[in-house]
C-alpha cells in the first residue's frame, strides 16, 4: 500500500463523519448491519466484498471518485487473501432444540477468543494462538449436526471473517474427495477461479492454509465420512474454529477436542416432546408421554419423528402413540414420518461396515442382557476374543455401539434394527446355532466361575480352556455380576428346553456365591427353575437341595420369611426320602431362621437343635457352624447374651481350627457374623467399647470380602451402637457409610441407616429443652 493508499476501515470512518452520519444512520440506509459497520471500521473483519462496498457508498452518497477510493481500499484489504462468504442459512428446524446445555457451554467455551481485541480504530489484526477443533461424535441420531449448527448460531458474531457449513456427505457411497473440499471452501472464501487455476491443484493445500490462517473464521464440517477426508480440511494455524460432526469418533486425529453425543436425559426428551406436540397435549399425559420418550430412547431423531407425528396427527391422543410404540416388532416401522425415518439413518452406517462387521452387529441381536463382554461376542461369530474384539471396537468406531471399559452395549433401537437385519440376511439355522453357543458358553462358564466358592472346587481345573480370565475367586466374582442377565437368560432358555441337568449344575455351582450377592434380586428365579428341574428329574437328594436354596432366597433375598417355611418342609421330605441328614440339616436351619425372623422362639429354637445335630452327624462343618450362629442368635433375641457369646465363641474358635479346610470367602462372612453377634451381645450387655470394636471388624472383614450385603447390615448395626454409647458423630459415619453402598447392599438396613440420619440431622437443628418456650 502506497503512502497515499488508506486502510478501508479509516476510510469507510472519514467518509461517514463527512457526511455528518451515525453508524447507525448509516446501517439504515445502507441495509448494512451496524455490527458489520462497526466491525468494518475498527478492522475486526476482513475487507468487505463488492456488493457491500457499493451498498455502503449508496448510502452514503458517494461521487465516482469517491465510490472508487473505497473500493480501491477494499482491493488494497484483500491482498493476499481474500473476502469470506458468511453463511447463516441454517437449515429448518433448528429451533426445535433442547437439552445439551452442558456440551453448548463446552462449545462456548472452547470459541472464547485467544486475547482481547485491540482499541477501537488500531485494527484487529491476524488472531493468536492455533485453530480449535472439535469432534461431535454419536451414533446416528443423535443430533450432532443440529447441536454443531445451534452453536454455530450462537457463536457467529465471535468469527467476524465469515463462518462457512460444508457437507462432507460422509454416508454416501461415493463422498467427495478432501481436494474437491477444499476448493469448496476456498471459491467460498472468495479465492477467484482464476487463482485457483493457477495455483494447480498441489498449491491448493497451501492457499488453503493460507486464507484460514489470517482470518478468525467458523467452520463447520458436517457428516465426516473418516479422518482421511477430515484431516487435509484443518488449518494448521489462526483463530478458525472447526466443528467436524461424525457417526464416526475419528480416533485417528490428533490435538482435538472430543464432544461425544448419547441420548438425552429424560426431563430434556420431555422438554423436547413439548415443544412439538403442544404444552396441553403434554401436559394432558405426561405419563404417556413419559412412555414415548422411553420407547423413542431418548433418541433425538426418534423423538422428533414422533413428535411431528403427533403435531400432524391432532385427533390423536399420545398414549396412542405410545400403544403404537410398546410393539417391538413395529417400533421401527412406527417410528417414521414422511420420508424420515430412524431405520434409514442406521441404514446409512450400516452399509459402511465391513462384512465382518456387520455380521457380529446383527448377531449382537440375540444378546439377551444391556452389554456384553468381548468373550461372549466371540461365541456369536466363533472368531478368537482378540478378533472380536477388534471388530466390536469397528462398530464403536460406526457409532453403532457404545463402549464402557471393557463391555460393549447395543442400545434397543439399533438392537431392533440389527435383529431385522439378521432375520433377512441370516439363516435361520446358522443364527440358532450362534444362539446356542452363546448360551452354552455363558452356562458353561458361569458352573466354572461359581465353583470358586463352593467347597471342593476353588480354581478352575487344568484341563479347562476359557476365554475369560477366571484365574481368582475376585475375577470370577466379576465376571458373574457383569455377564448376570446374559447368563440368567441362558439359564432360563436350559429349563424352557428341558437341559433339566444343567439348570441344577447351574444352580448348585452357584449355592455359596449366592451368599456374596445375596441382593441381586434373581436369586429365587435361579433356585425355583433348579427345584423344577430337580422335580423333573426325580432325584429326591436333588430336590431336597434345591428346595433348602430356594427357601433361603425367599426368606433373605425376597424378605418372605413366612412363605420361605414350606419349601423347608418339602425339602426336609425329600431330604428324608433320599436318606440324606445333610440336606435335612439345612432344611432344619433354615426353618430355624425363619421362625427365629417371626420371633417365633419356640419352633426357631427345636429346628436349630435338629440342625446341629444332624450336621454333627453328617460331619458337615459348614452346615453346623451355620446352625451354631442360629443358636446364637436365638439366645441373644431371648435375652441370654452371655450364652449367646459363648456360643459365638465356639463358632470363631472352630473357625481358627478349620484352617484351610473352610472355603476363604465362606469363612470370612462366617467369622464376620460371629463377630457382629459378639458385638451386638456387649451392646445389649452396655459394654460399649468391645461392641464397637467387634462390630468395627466385623464391618470391615465384609468390606474386605467384598460382601456388600454383610457390610451394610453391620454399618447399621455399629451406627445403632455407637448412638446407644453417646457418640452420635461417629454414628452419623456409620450410616452415611451403609447408605453410600449402593444397590448390591440390603434394602432394608439402607433405609433404615437413611431414617436414621434424617432423625439426627432433625436433632441437630431441633432447639434445647427450654430454649424458645414460653
Amino acid at each position: 500500500m502506497s503512502g497515499q493508499e488508506v486502510a478501508f476501515g479509516p476510510l469507510l470512518r472519514s467518509m461517514r463523519r463527512a457526511k455528518s452520519l451515525t453508524i447507525e444512520a448509516l446501517a439504515e440506509v445502507s441495509g448494512v448491519s451496524e455490527r458489520g459497520i462497526g466491525d468494518l471500521e475498527r478492522g475486526r473483519r476482513a475487507a468487505p466484498q463488492r456488493r457491500t462496498v457499493a451498498a455502503l457508498a449508496d448510502g452514503l452518497g458517494l461521487d465516482d471518485a469517491d465510490r472508487e477510493r473505497l473500493l480501491a481500499a477494499a482491493r488494497a484489504g484483500r491482498t493476499p487473501g481474500y473476502s469470506p462468504v458468511g453463511v447463516r442459512s441454517f437449515p429448518r428446524g433448528i429451533d426445535d432444540f433442547a437439552g445439551r446445555a452442558d456440551e453448548l457451554a463446552e462449545l462456548e467455551a472452547l470459541a472464547a477468543p485467544p486475547r482481547q481485541d485491540r482499541a477501537a480504530g488500531e485494527g484487529g489484526g491476524v488472531p493468536e494462538g492455533q485453530p480449535v477443533v472439535v469432534v461431535i461424535h454419536g451414533p446416528p441420531g443423535t443430533g450432532k449436526t443440529t447441536l454443531a449448527l445451534r452453536a454455530a448460531r450462537r457463536l457467529a458474531d465471535r468469527f467476524p471473517d465469515g463462518q462457512l457449513m460444508v457437507d462432507l456427505r460422509g454416508t454416501d457411497d461415493s463422498p467427495p474427495a478432501p481436494s474437491e473440499l477444499m476448493v469448496r471452501v476456498l471459491k467460498a472464501f472468495g479465492v477467484p477461479d482464476r487463482d485457483l487455476a493457477k495455483a494447480g491443484p498441489q498449491a491448493h493445500p497451501a492457499l488453503y492454509r493460507q486464507v484460514l490462517a489470517d482470518r478468525r473464521c467458523l467452520l463447520v464440517l458436517d457428516n465426516a465420512r473418516d479422518e482421511a477426508q477430515v484431516r487435509p480440511l484443518l488449518p494448521g494455524s489462526g483463530g478458525t474454529l472447526v466443528l467436524v460432526t461424525s457417526r464416526r469418533v475419528l480416533t485417528g486425529l490428533d490435538d482435538v477436542h472430543r464432544l461425544p453425543l448419547g441420548r438425552l436425559e429424560p426431563a430434556e426428551s420431555a422438554a423436547f416432546l413439548t415443544s412439538l406436540v403442544g404444552e396441553a397435549r403434554a401436559t394432558a399425559e405426561p405419563e404417556a408421554l413419559e412412555e414415548v420418550a422411553r420407547l423413542c430412547e431418548h433418541l433425538p431423531l426418534a423423538l422428533r419423528i414422533a413428535g411431528n407425528w403427533l403435531a400432524t396427527r391432532t385427533g390423536w391422543t399420545v398414549r396412542r402413540l405410545a400403544d403404537r410404540l410398546a410393539s417391538e416388532e413395529r417400533r421401527l416401522d412406527a417410528l417414521s414420518a414422511g420420508d424420515v425415518r430412524v431405520a434409514t439413518a442406521f441404514d446409512l452406517s450400516y452399509r459402511q461396515l465391513t462384512p465382518t462387521a456387520a455380521r457380529l452387529f446383527r448377531r449382537l441381536s440375540l444378546v439377551p442382557g444391556p452389554d456384553l463382554g468381548a468373550a461372549c461376542a466371540a461365541r456369536l461369530t466363533g472368531q478368537d476374543v482378540h478378533d472380536a474384539e477388534d471388530t466390536l471396537e469397528e462398530l464403536v468406531e460406526a457409532g453403532l455401539l457404545g463402549s464402557a471399559e471393557d463391555r460393549y452395549r447395543l442400545h434397543d433401537l439399533l438392537c431392533l434394527y440389527g435383529r431385522g437385519r439378521l432375520v433377512a440376511e441370516d439363516d435361520e439355522a446358522d443364527i440358532e446355532r450362534a444362539r446356542r453357543s452363546m448360551f452354552r458358553w455363558l452356562l458353561e462358564t458361569a458352573v466354572v466361575a461359581g465353583r470358586w466358592y463352593e467347597p471342593g472346587h476353588g480354581a478352575p481345573p487344568a484341563s479347562w480352556r476359557g476365554t475369560v480370565d477366571l484365574s481368582s475367586a475376585d475375577k470370577a466374582r466379576e465376571w458373574l455380576q457383569t455377564e448376570s442377565a446374559n447368563w440368567l437368560a441362558a439359564l432360563h432358555a436350559a429349563a424352557a428346553e428341558g437341559d433339566h441337568a444343567t439348570v441344577v449344575e447351574v444352580a448348585e455351582s452357584l449355592h455359596w456365591f449366592s451368599d456374596q450377592w445375596i441382593f441381586w434380586g434373581h436369586w429365587p428365579e435361579v433356585f425355583g427353575a433348579a427345584v423344577r428341574s430337580a422335580e423333573a428329574l426325580g432325584d429326591p437328594l436333588l430336590e431336597a437341595t434345591q428346595l433348602n436354596y430356594h427357601a433361603w432366597a425367599v426368606m433373605l433375598c425376597e424378605g418372605r420369611p413366612r412363605d420361605s417355611i414350606p419349601y423347608t418342609a418339602r425339602a426336609l421330605d425329600a431330604a428324608r426320602r433320599a436318606g440324606d441328614a445333610g440336606q435335612q440339616g439345612w432344611a432344619h436351619a433354615y426353618a430355624s431362621w425363619a421362625h427365629r425372623a417371626l420371633g417365633e422362639d419356640g419352633p426357631a429354637a427345636e429346628h436349630s437343635d435338629h440342625a446341629i445335630a444332624l450336621f454333627e452327624a453328617a460331619g458337615d462343618l459348614h452346615g453346623l457352624l451355620q446352625a451354631l450362629i442360629s443358636r446364637a442368635a436365638h439366645l441373644r433375641g431371648v435375652g441370654r447374651d452371655e450364652e449367646a457369646i459363648e456360643t459365638y465363641r465356639q463358632v470363631l474358635t472352630r473357625l481358627d481350627e478349620a484352617g484351610d479346610r473352610l472355603e476363604p470367602h465362606i469363612a470370612a462372612f462366617t467369622r464376620a457374623n460371629a463377630l457382629a453377634g459378639v458385638g451386638g451381645c456387649y451392646g445389649s450387655l452396655g459394654r460399649w467399647e468391645e461392641a464397637v470394636e467387634y462390630l468395627r471388624t466385623s464391618v470391615e472383614l465384609s468390606r474386605t470380602d467384598g460382601n456388600i450385603a454383610l457390610e451394610s447390615r453391620y454399618l447399621l448395626s455399629l451406627g445403632d451402637i455407637l448412638l446407644q454409647a453417646g457418640r452420635p458423630a461417629e454414628a452419623r459415619e456409620a450410616f452415611t457409610r451403609c447408605v453410600a453402598l449402593g444397590s448390591d447392599a440390603d434394602p432394608r438396613r439402607v433405609a433404615e441407616a437413611r431414617s436414621r440420619l434424617a432423625r439426627l440431622d432433625g436433632d441437630r437443628h431441633r432447639p434445647p429443652p427450654g430454649v424458645g418456650v414460653r
